[in-house]
């Protein structure tokens, strides 16, 4: 926990901790969110979800409202997957004082045997996805035509489908089309086809600890593939954005 965590644990009052940079914020929530990046911090400040104050050099400063804030966010994207638009008016309602249940989580498909599915096999209905996502029902059928979606079983999609079609409908809503994206399947094949060769010996195994090292290397795999690919992209927009 940080210095600034640590007085604001202790009872201290929040108008008065320093503010903090987004460098700061990034450090405080990377501990429960490990995914989270300046750049999804950027974004939720564009979509008007988080104000941080800004000094006369233009740099950001946070305050902890701006972070409980944040985590309310984060919270409820990565545990209730739900869109932005449901989130911001989540918050409006917090603001307001208003006692608004918050929206009920995804469906969990109860499996035959009690070890047969980990949490992250949450199941929705079409519909509810669409709902959860904000994605459009034709760029849905668009993804599941290129293999970028399936279904787990008839009807039902997985938390993947739900994060692949958040993330689709957030680059449309950029103007990108579908097909453009084409190339991050063919992309993740190769990745795919890559990492298969490093955890596949261990998966293969019958020892359980073989296997559950197996998934551990391939989450952290996956993690660094990520920030890979996401440094790659800014380092390229450099020029593009003057930096």
């Amino acid at each position: 926990m940080t210095e600034r965590a640590t007085g604001a644990a202790a009872g201290a009052d929040p108008r008065t901790l320093p503010r903090m940079s987004i460098g700061e914020v990034l450090a405080e929530l990377r501990p429960e969110f490990p995914d989270t990046t300046i750049s999804k911090l950027r974004f939720l400040e564009a979509e008007g979800l988080v104000e941080p104050q800004r000094t006369a050099a233009g740099y950001r400063k946070y305050s902890w409202r701006d972070v409980d804030r944040l985590r309310f966010v984060l919270s409820a994207q990565r545990d209730r997957y739900l869109p932005l638009r449901v989130i911001r008016d989540e918050l409006e309602a917090r603001d307001s004082g208003d006692d608004v249940a918050p929206r009920r989580p995804v469906l969990v498909a109860v499996p035959d045997e009690p070890s047969a599915a980990p949490p992250a096999d949450a199941l929705v209905r079409r519909a509810e996805l669409v709902e959860r996502t904000g994605i459009d029902p034709g760029s849905l059928a668009e993804l599941e035509d290129m293999g970028m979606i399936t279904q787990r079983t008839p009807g039902w999609y997985d938390a993947d489908a739900l994060v692949i079609a958040a993330a689709v409908a957030g680059l449309v809503s950029y103007g990108l089309e579908v097909r453009h994206l084409r190339t991050y399947k063919a992309a993740a094949d190769r990745e795919v086809g890559l990492f298969a060769q490093l955890v596949g010996p261990l998966a293969r195994q019958k020892d359980p600890a073989a296997r559950a090292r197996a998934a551990a290397a391939a989450q952290e795999l996956t993690g660094l593939a990520q920030q890979l690919r996401a440094a790659l992209v800014r380092a390229g927009l450099r020029d593009t954005l003057g930096r």
